[in-house]
Parts: C-alpha cells; structure tokens; sequence
C-alpha cells in the first residue's frame, strides 16, 4: 500500500507542474507535522488548525468523516479536494463553510454554503470533484488500475475561495485513500475458452455467491465495480465483449455471440470457489441487453438480474453462431444534438425504434430483477424500457419478479456511491470528434448512487444468499 506521506508530496508536485496555485505549498512543506489522521501547522493560534478524516483509508463506498478543529469562531473557510485521476488530469471539489462557537467545521453535521455543493453533504467533495479548470475537454473519472487507491489531498483554506483564485492561506491538510479493492481481495486475468475478463474473488475459501459483470458500448474492461462487489463478499467477473485486444475481429465491432456470454456463465458456475446456483448478472447500459438476453438462454439459470439504465432489445446484431458480424454503428438517424453538437443517443434506445427481431424475449424472465431508471438518462431511454420490462413481466403472470428503481435528476451513468457524475463526456476522436450527454445533476445523481448502491446489495443479499 503506497504510504501517506509519499502520496501527498506526489499531489504538490503535481499540482506545481500543472501551475495551478496552491498558496503555501512548497513554504509549508517545511513546518509540516504528521499526526493520526490529520496534519498540524504552525499559526498564531494557540492550537495549530487541525483538518481530519476518519477513516483515512476506506473502500470507494463508505463515506467518512471530516473535521476543522481549532479554528475562530464564526469565521469563513473552504474544504478543498484535489486528487489526480489514472490518467494524469486533476480533479477538484470546494466548499465554503462557516465555523462554529468552538471553532469547529463538521462536515456530517454543517452545511456547505458555497462552491461544489450547498447544503450538508458529508460527502460532496467526493462526489463534486471536476476537472480543474484548464484541462481537457470531456473528461470522465473512471479508475483504470484498481489495485492502486484515489489519493486525495484534502486541505482546510482561509476564507471563502473558489478554484482559480490565487491567494489561498492553507491552514492544514489530510490526504485520505479510497479503495475498489479490500485487502484479501484476489483479482485474476481470465483468458480462458475464448472469454476475456477479470475475475475478483473475496478473502476466503468460499464457495461465494457470484455476479457476471457487464458494462455497456464504450468497451474495454472495466473492473471497477467487479472490484467492489468482491470487497462485499461477492466473486464477480467483469467481462470484456468489445474494444479489447484479445478479442476476435476489429475493436470497433461486437464479434462475440450468445455462446461467448453463456461460456461466461458458466466459468463462473464451474469455479470451485463459486456456489454454482448463486450467480446473478448485473448490466449498465448495453450491458443491461446482454444481461437479459443472457438469462433467457437455454441451460443459464441466473439467480438475479440488475439491470441499470438500459434497452431491452439492440439495433446492433450480435456475431452469429459462425462468428459474423455486421457493423457496430449506432444507427445515425436516430442520433439529437444539443446547440454545441454534443449528442444523445436516447432515441436509438426507445422500444418502438429497436428492430423485433433484435428484443428479448422478457416474458421467459425466470428470476427477481431490479430495474433502476435515472430520470434525466440523456443516453438511454430508460423509463420507457423500465415500462416496457413491467407490463411485460405483468402480462406473463410475473409481476413478483420485478422491481423498479426511479431517480429524479439522475442521469446515465448510475456508478458505485461518492463518485462524480460527468454530465456528458468524450465518446470517440475518430472520424471525428464526438461529445455524448449522460445526464444527471450532481446532487440528485450523487444521492442515486447512494441509495441504490444500498438497495443493490440488499437486492444481492436477499437472491444469492438466502
């Protein structure tokens, strides 16, 4: 585990060589103190201003507490976050906070009367980090190597200030760690009968209740959420299908079909450490079309379905039993630009403009299935999907099956909890450059993500364990 001290020095230096101002960097350094949780600098006050956080190392999931000490009374500061993502961009959050009668700011309990977000969010300079100003254009955060943490240097300011300003007085600062992978946790490369994907297995013998793990049309491998759900208890494989190297074909098409995802499954049923009856599937996006055309297979028997923010049924074809393909092109006729040409693919997902030929079959549905909706999904039209999937399951006699999650203000991209929202993001550089739109306001998304992120490992607890 890389150690506190040398990723705080990693962050300034950063910082510095991005020429984005942190007033007191380098002349702080030198009467920095090191204490549990917190770091001590020297002032005029009687007791140095201390900023902590507990716990300083946690999983991406679990929300901690932070606090100002030893401040004056009623007077203004700023909570800052600043974290450097996988790919070398920095990230930042603000907020403005007034202390109170004992000199004390506590984020569990005050609210934030400025900057990233207003109002008491304990949280919110996690999930209200954005790109610092001058980076690049379409940024989203997305953890690329899992078995490294976030660092995030968090640092208690003078005043109300605001990204940009260049006269910051930095009274103290904390850095903190947020995991995807639990300690124990063993993650897998699997190149195995054609299947190319990672598999994560949870501290133990087992055998472990399972999750087959499907993200949607950006391809690659995507372990993330894979890594968590292990850190919870569940063996999860996130599974690659498109964009990878060591897939057949070009990387701009699907060339895998029914059989690639069924051998998928059944890797996992055969694992000797998964309880081969206890597997559920869990899609976003497209990933949420594979997950149900997977469980009404012949011979897959999934035990529970979650399915956030995607279609029932695709205008892209699968490769055949020989491995054919068409092309991958989302259908262009479909496609909504917004005024500076950013699109949206929602229509190319609504049920009247998916082929027939192309929809599943949702009445052969034979397990419980959560469905959860953002209601601002700028990419996807989840609503009517999520409707679609009711009145059908209702018409077979297997309303008992479903439930439906709805978030107001949510957009696309439902992820694990106090994770920035990115309203819209770059989809490809080539033939040309294209910006897509997610959707989602940043405190109603944030507050998604939380509560369903609850409700799905209860969902999980309730399928794969009882």
């Amino acid at each position: 585990m890389v150690r506190g001290h040398a990723n705080m020095t990693m962050i300034r230096q950063f910082i510095s060589k991005k020429m984005i101002p942190c007033v007191g960097a380098h002349r702080s350094l030198a009467c920095l103190h090191r204490a549990v949780g917190g770091v001590r600098w020297k002032s005029s006050f009687r007791q140095p201003p201390l900023l902590s956080a507990a716990p300083v190392r946690a999983l991406i999931d679990e929300p901690i507490s932070i606090k100002g000490r030893f401040l004056p009374p009623q007077c203004p500061v700023t909570v800052c976050a600043q974290m450097q993502s996988d790919d070398g961009d920095l990230w930042e959050a603000f907020a403005h906070y007034n202390t109170d009668a004992d000199g004390t700011v506590n984020l569990t309990r005050d609210h934030s009367v400025g900057g990233s977000y207003l109002g008491c969010e304990p949280m919110g300079l996690f999930w209200g980090l954005q790109p610092a100003p001058g980076s690049r254009e379409g940024l989203r955060l997305r953890k690329r190597n899992v078995e490294t943490p976030y660092v995030v240097l968090m640092s208690l300011l003078e005043g109300h200030v605001s990204p940009g300003e260049r006269q910051r007085t930095e009274l103290a600062a904390v850095t903190t760690e947020r995991w995807y992978m639990a300690p124990g946790v063993q993650r897998t490369e699997i190149r195995q009968d054609g299947v190319v994907g990672t598999l994560f297995l949870p501290p133990g013998p087992g055998p472990f209740p399972a999750m087959l793990d499907l993200y949607g049309m950006g391809g690659g491998l995507i372990e993330y959420r894979a890594a968590l759900l292990a850190s919870r208890g569940y063996a999860s494989l996130s599974l690659a299908y498109l964009g990878h190297k060591d897939l057949p074909g070009s990387r701009s098409s699907i060339n895998v079909g029914d059989s690639y995802f069924k051998s998928a499954f059944q890797l996992l049923q055969e694992h000797r450490q998964i309880c081969a009856d206890r597997i559920g599937i869990i899609g976003l996006s497209f990933g949420v079309y594979l997950a149900l055309r997977i469980a009404t297979q012949d011979g897959v028997k999934p035990s529970c379905l979650i399915c956030i923010n995607g279609p029932t049924g695709s205008t892209i074809k699968l490769a055949d039993g020989e491995g054919r393909t068409e092309s991958n092109d989302i259908d262009e006729k479909f496609w909504m630009f917004d005024g500076q040409g950013n699109v949206s693919f929602r229509s190319v997902s609504l049920p009247e403009n998916l082929p027939p030929e192309n929809n599943v079959k949702i009445e052969h549905i034979a397990c419980p299935l959560v469905y959860i909706v953002g209601e601002d999904d700028l990419s996807a039209a989840s609503m009517e999907n999520a409707i679609l999937i009711e009145e059908t399951l209702r018409a077979a006699g297997k309303s008992h099956l479903y439930t439906c999650l709805s978030y107001p203000g949510a957009g696309h991209l439902i992820e694990p909890p106090y994770t920035p929202n990115s309203r819209e993001s770059l989809w490809r550089v080539k033939p040309t450059k294209l910006i897509t739109r997610w959707g989602g306001h940043p405190a109603p998304h944030a507050a998604a993500q939380e509560d369903s992120w609850k409700k799905i490992l209860d969902f999980m607890e309730s399928n794969l364990r009882h």
